[in-house]
């Protein structure tokens, strides 16, 4: 399911968020799958056809790539099944499935965690209701789970196709950190975590793509609650058995349970073993085996059909296979149960490949089906790593190179400075929240710019469809009825979810257009950081206390606070912001003060922020990258390596110039003013970072 490597990604996700760096996010899988591939115009042309499917040529390419130094060194075990025409092409291991033991990885034994591609087993199960007619795509999903207790303010139902489809509305309500455990006695239901956990509707069902883990739960229990069946039951009784998949479930027990791989982490270290909650987890928590998913495939391909059994009508199959989200026809999101390939070089050929991949602790999988060929590939290993995202294109190119080819688009004359002016504003992804992009029109062109990639421009080739000058890829608008922008999409950095436009900020009475700080305030204003009420005061020269400081860092990287229960400091108890401040002692970025509190209501010193930031980033950029940078004024010892980062990264104001010797001080000892305040959170959201911090390491490189 794409619980994203849970503990030891997402500790790293939520500390990178705070610098808006793209990292793998809690139930999408594995972010890097959105690595920018380089532009169109430096990619090898793609040959018309590719090599023929043969057991002997697949073989040939397999071999070389596995063994290869660069996949060798982020390889602990793999298994490789290709099915055409009905039969299996190739079904094969590669390394170990526990590297102590020296176990080799066995296709038709070794069980991998199939994490989200659970998701296509669990769209199947719908479907067959459906089918029955005990579901109906277009009804509430309500109707079979029976009333659950959330917010809905738009008067329009989240339907089953809504599920299904990842266009529900909700919150982003992801798997928690406990919900990865090694309690293997405690059982919890589908529906007690549902009750427990249900988001609010924060968007217009139907109308914006989010890929929703906790909608896949949700579609889980429809399907436990039409079928009248535990999930665990009906799925082994209507979709492994008739297809003889005797090697998948989801309870981690008996043999699923004694021929699971064992999970390593990038560095190759083993993981312990760990269990789901709820214990049955229909997004992700399916086990099974490379033979399995080969029936699978088979089986789906042939219009459903296993032999004298059947799990889907075939034109049900075929509904399957259709795109049924999209932000334009060459950027498709998802079919009922599968989505778009995230690294198709041409987005053109898109829709003839449906796919699915998932991600868990030490886990990852990837099914890509190309119904028009009949047929499935699917890769599944044990080692976090960006293995799959190296083998999809190396095995697209050789195979069906067509596939790749670049999209050929007619010549589109722009639209007019003033008309572009229509897609103008800052979004932040759905998903990600510190993921914030700020599009704007200079000089005639629309230019966009992110803590990614920086600044570029984005060249018209459709009504709403532009071209990364950058990266060669396409990004596309969605236009509400008033023919301004609502949602983009830009599949190379997040192909799981849209970016959603923030109204216009209007500023202060205090903080005019003139203001020098206007610009970051507005910004947060837009994304909905600030109140966007020009009548009211800013009060910008004000202290912001440590607690206000704490909370907005971490609302701006999409964190609701902890809900361990806990409290490290004894001040907090009864303070509204507590479980924020608890969030950030439980990433590392606070050790309170030498009285053994951390005093909330104090405002922060503007080297105590600094520290904070320091914190989240040194395990990523080391105090060596920053020797160089010059501070004037006064600085504690304790902070200096925090403020000679902020410094380099830009953290400040415009307030702040280096002196004639390339000195800033950075008035560390100083209150930090809530314009200040807006002024690091701007950086954060629209600085290079990690152009800045390449760019420091070729200086001090340089300086040896």
């Amino acid at each position: 399911m794409n619980l994203s490597w849970l503990r030891n990604r997402s500790a790293l996700w939520t500390k990178t968020v705070l610098s808006a760096a793209l990292v793998l996010t809690l139930t999408a899988p594995a972010v890097q799958a959105a690595a920018v591939p380089p532009a169109a115009s430096d990619a090898p042309a793609a040959a018309a056809t590719g090599k023929p499917l043969t057991a002997g040529n697949v073989d040939a390419f397999l071999k070389p790539f596995f063994s290869s130094k660069e996949v060798q060194a982020q390889l602990a075990g793999a298994v490789v099944v290709v099915v055409k025409d009905g039969k299996t092409v190739v079904k094969e291991g590669f390394g170990y499935a526990d590297k102590a033991a020296k176990t080799k990885v066995d296709p038709d034994q070794t069980v991998f965690r199939m994490a989200s591609v659970s998701k296509t087993f669990n769209a199947v199960a719908a479907m067959q209701l459906v089918e029955q007619g005990k579901v109906d795509l277009k009804a509430d999903f309500q109707t079979y789970t029976g009333k659950l207790d959330f917010d809905n303010p738009f008067g329009v139902p989240v339907t089953v196709a809504d599920l299904l489809t990842h266009t529900t509305g909700f919150r982003i309500q992801d798997p928690l950190p406990e919900d990865i455990n090694q309690d293997f006695t405690t059982k919890v239901s589908i529906e007690d975590y549902v009750v427990k956990h249900m988001p609010p509707v924060v968007r217009k069902p139907g109308t914006s793509y989010m890929y929703d883990n906790f909608a896949s739960m949700l579609l889980g229990l429809v399907v436990e609650k039409a079928s009248g069946m535990p999930y665990e039951e009906y799925m082994e009784k209507h979709v492994f058995g008739p297809l003889n998949m005797d090697s998948s479930g989801f309870l981690l027990e008996g043999k699923l349970k004694d021929n699971l791989a064992t999970a390593y982490d990038a560095t190759g270290k083993a993981l312990d073993l760990y269990t789901l909650t709820p214990t049955v987890m229909p997004q992700g928590g399916m086990l099974s085996t490379g033979d399995d998913i080969a029936k699978f495939m088979t089986a789906f391909l042939d219009g459903g059909a296993a032999g004298t059994n059947r799990i889907l009508k075939a034109d049900t199959v075929q509904s399957m296979e259709e795109y049924r989200s999209s932000i334009h026809p060459l950027l498709p999101n998802t079919t009922y149960g599968f989505e778009a390939a995230f690294q198709l070089p041409g987005a053109g050929s898109s829709p003839k490949i449906i796919t699915k991949a998932g991600d868990l602790i030490g886990f990852s999988t990837y099914m890509v089906l190309i119904p028009e060929q009949n047929t499935g590939v699917f890769i599944a290993y044990n080692q976090q790593s960006a293995l799959r995202e190296q083998f999809y294109p190396a095995f697209i190119q050789n195979f069906f190179p067509q596939y790749a080819a670049p999209v050929k688009l007619d010549a589109y004359k722009p639209m007019s400075a003033e008309a572009l002016k229509a897609f103008t504003g800052y979004y932040a992804d759905l998903r990600m929240k510190s993921l914030v992009s700020t599009v704007s029109v200079q000089n005639g062109a629309l230019m966009i710019n992110d803590a990614l990639l920086g600044s570029r421009k984005l060249i018209q080739v459709d009504d709403n469809l532009f071209t990364d000058e950058l990266t060669g890829k396409l990004t596309a608008f969605d236009l509400k009825a008033d023919g301004q922008s609502a949602y983009m999409k830009e599949p190379y950095l997040n192909p799981f979810g849209y970016a959603q436009r923030g109204p216009d900020g209007v500023g202060y009475a205090d903080v005019p257009a003139s203001h020098p700080y206007a610009t970051p305030v507005k910004m947060l204003q837009s994304l909905g950081y600030l109140q966007n009420d020009a009548s009211l005061s800013f009060q910008p020269d004000s202290g912001i206390t440590r607690a206000q400081y704490v909370r907005l860092m971490m609302e701006s990287s999409g964190l609701r606070g902890s809900d361990s229960g806990k409290l490290a400091f004894p001040d907090l108890q009864g303070h509204s912001d507590a479980a924020y401040i608890q969030q950030a002692v439980e990433l590392g970025m606070i050790e309170g003060t030498a009285s053994g509190e951390f005093q909330p209501d104090r405002v922060i010193t503007r080297q105590e922020a600094a520290v904070m930031i320091w914190r989240v980033y040194n395990q990523q950029y080391p105090d060596k990258l920053f020797e160089k940078v010059k501070l004037s004024g006064t600085t504690d010892k304790w902070a200096v390596p925090a403020v000679k980062m902020a410094v380099a990264l830009g953290l400040y104001g415009p307030d702040f110039k280096p002196d004639a010797k390339g000195a800033v001080d950075y008035k560390s000892r100083a209150a930090l003013s809530k314009k200040e305040n807006a002024a690091i959170l701007y950086a954060l959201f629209t600085n290079p970072i990690n152009q800045s911090v390449t760019q420091l390491s070729a200086q001090a490189d340089g300086g040896k």
